[in-house]
């Protein structure tokens, strides 16, 4: 009997390639960057199984011509590269990696917010380029995080582990959330409360939320307008969430003290972009769950996903 096809989009861990060609003829896009959109398609065409990163579009005109496909299954987190009313409609499973990364993920936002606070890449850069002659009582002060108020937008897996780590610094933590989280709450001491008076209160905010059609954008010039002129702005979540040009405005003019930034509405972020320019912005390149055990855990997942649906059984975890 013929073997499902299965296409993976990116190399990924081979403990995940094996565990697919145990069930499956395994085509892996073997290339540096992401596979053209045109070879997608064709490739999907033959696809029983897919297993995908957030930079394929998995949309209608994908879908119409993958007449096969059973599952996409997505090594992230976020799904807002899917269509996933198209993929229901033609009884299509769409599969993500939670948890797996949730640790690793909320250790780069500390790790962000710490760099941003404490101005660590620009004191490197100023220490490298041979700016530092003297010591001085001012020289690179960045801001306290031990017992700061942290602001979380969007209190999930992630949003209550980076409270956790918030905890260990004394800090009072504040969240917005649609839904309370007593948990959370009574480990950490976290307080529900509204945007605004988040955006009002803390000295650090994370954003966390997912890409949603509600989200999209939730961080305009009303949101930063409501900041303190000493705070700090860190976004890992997806960079559609924040609306740049006035993200760009409260930095330069004082509005908000700097930002730290793992996303961008476009990725990879073009060098020219003019949040790169200014000396308050740390930037990475969208690394947030990327140590190597992580990446491996989130391939075996998705690889697992895929191998259960093509078995005949249910998805492990379905969106």
């Amino acid at each position: 009997m013929k073997k499902p096809n299965v296409l993976v989009t990116r190399q990924v861990a081979s403990e995940a390639i094996a565990l697919l060609q145990e069930v499956a003829e395994v085509d892996v896009w073997t290339q540096d960057e992401p596979i053209p959109r045109q070879r997608l398609l064709e490739k999907a065409e033959n696809a029983d199984g897919i297993l995908a990163m957030l930079t394929e579009r998995i949309d209608e005109e994908l879908l119409a011509r993958a007449k096969r496909l059973q599952i996409v299954a997505n090594m992230a987190v976020g799904y807002d590269n899917i269509d996933l009313p198209a993929c229901k409609a033609r009884g299509i499973h769409v599969t993500n990696t939670p948890d797996v990364l949730t640790e690793a993920t909320a250790d780069l936002a500390f790790a962000l917010l710490m760099a941003t606070g404490r101005r660590l890449i620009e004191a490197n850069r100023f220490l490298m380029n041979g700016e530092w002659t003297a010591w001085s009582p001012s020289l690179m002060a960045g801001k306290n995080v031990y017992g700061a108020t942290l602001g979380i937008i969007g209190m999930g897996r992630i949003g209550e582990a980076v409270a956790r780590r918030a905890k260990g610094f004394g800090m009072k933590i504040l969240y917005h959330n649609r839904s309370q989280k007593p948990q959370a709450e009574a480990e950490t001491g976290a307080v529900r409360v509204s945007l605004e008076a988040l955006l009002r209160e803390s000295d650090f905010v994370v954003l966390l939320t997912p890409l949603t059609e509600e989200t999209r954008l939730l961080m305009g010039d009303q949101q930063f307008s409501w900041m303190k002129p000493t705070s700090v702005f860190i976004n890992v979540s997806r960079g559609g969430t924040v609306d740049e040009a006035a993200l760009h405005w409260a930095l330069s003019s004082g509005k908000i003290w700097a930002a730290g930034l793992d996303v961008f509405q476009q990725e990879p972020v073009p060098v020219d972009h003019p949040l790169l320019a200014l000396p308050n912005v740390v930037a990475l390149p969208h690394i947030g769950s990327a140590t190597e055990q992580t990446r491996a855990e989130m391939a075996k997942l998705a690889a697992a996903n895929i191998a259960a649906v093509l078995a005949g059984k249910g998805p492990l975890t379905a969106l």
